[in-house]
């Protein structure tokens, strides 16, 4: 028997919930009831049958990314491989980096190609695509790492800022990590480009072969999982300070290197109570001033918006 997706209006009868197998997104929409009913109606159509989409090329969604080509066919298959590209020549990363943000993006789309909203936004596991006009504005709440409650810190993205994607990645998220960050979360222009980009600086937070960081092959712990063998973290023990910084700055400046090139327009990093900020985010929660290469970076607390939302 064909598996059914699983469609329905949250108990508020404003945001829309839609979940299949891993996938889980809320949604919610602003604008005329007859625009908002049929935007939701869109987003139920594409939703389903998507995650066989995905399905049906997973053996080459889970393999390295070949910088100068890609064989996949389907339109959220491309996507991902377009917002994982620009890393390719350079390290390790599959299409699969970027899968939540390319998901929610679909959906935001088919809703705006037959409603016109004056708010919207797809949220996959905290992994965001934001719709915005006139005046309208998106609140994220922070949290300090993504396994936990309670917003730490909160910033606004307006109609008129560049951002349109919100990820966050990190040792406790929903993937494995390659490094020790509790939490990077990145802003950029779509949902998928936030997500590769919240992996690959997630991943730089890191003291390769410190002792006190426990890792284990990736496919030990899951034996399908896209980085293979490769040693994932599982656990970060007592570090010193100036480790903890040390960590942080191979993290900012890798943020600082994406920024730089037009990838991301600002990431907030956390490391065991420690925060650093590149980018114009607007968040304001005190200073690391060795982090400073200009007024537009701060300290901050760090998380997702996942669980508020929901």
């Amino acid at each position: 028997m064909k598996r059914l997706p699983q469609i329905a209006l949250l108990p508020d009868g404003k945001r829309l919930h839609l979940q299949d197998g891993p996938i889980d997104l809320i949604i919610e929409a602003k604008g005329s009831e007859r625009d908002v009913r049929a935007a939701y109606q869109a987003a139920a159509r594409r939703f389903t049958g998507l995650l066989d989409e995905l399905c049906d090329e997973l053996v080459e969604l889970r393999k390295a990314a070949d910088p100068a080509r890609s064989a996949l066919n389907g339109v959220i298959a491309r996507r991902m491989y377009a917002a994982i590209a620009p890393f390719a020549a350079e390290q390790f990363i599959t299409p699969m980096a970027a899968v939540a943000g390319s998901v929610a993006e679909e959906i935001l789309g088919a809703m705006l190609n037959v409603a016109r909203l004056d708010r919207a936004y797809v949220n996959n596991g905290g992994d965001i695509a934001l719709h915005l006009t006139g005046g309208e504005q998106f609140t994220i709440g922070l949290m300090d790492r993504p396994d936990r409650h309670g917003v730490m810190q909160s910033i606004r993205i307006g109609a008129d800022d560049p951002a349109r994607g919100i990820a966050t990645s990190g040792r406790h998220g929903r993937s494995f990590s390659l490094g020790i960050a509790d939490a990077v979360t990145v802003l950029a222009q779509t949902a998928a480009q936030a997500d590769a980009a919240a992996t690959i600086i997630a991943n730089a937070v890191d003291l390769p072969g410190h002792p006190a960081i426990v890792r284990l092959p990736a496919n030990e712990l899951q034996p399908d999982s896209d980085l293979g063998a490769r040693l994932v973290t599982r656990d970060v023990g007592k570090l010193r300070d100036e480790e903890i910084d040390q960590a942080l700055r191979a993290g900012v400046s890798r943020a600082q290197q994406l920024l730089a090139a037009g990838l991301i327009e600002g990431a907030a990093l956390r490391l065991l109570g420690e925060t650093a900020v590149v980018g114009s985010t607007g968040i304001r929660a005190g200073t690391l001033p060795a982090f400073h290469g200009s007024a537009a970076e701060e300290a901050a607390h760090v998380g997702s918006e996942a669980r508020r939302v929901a």
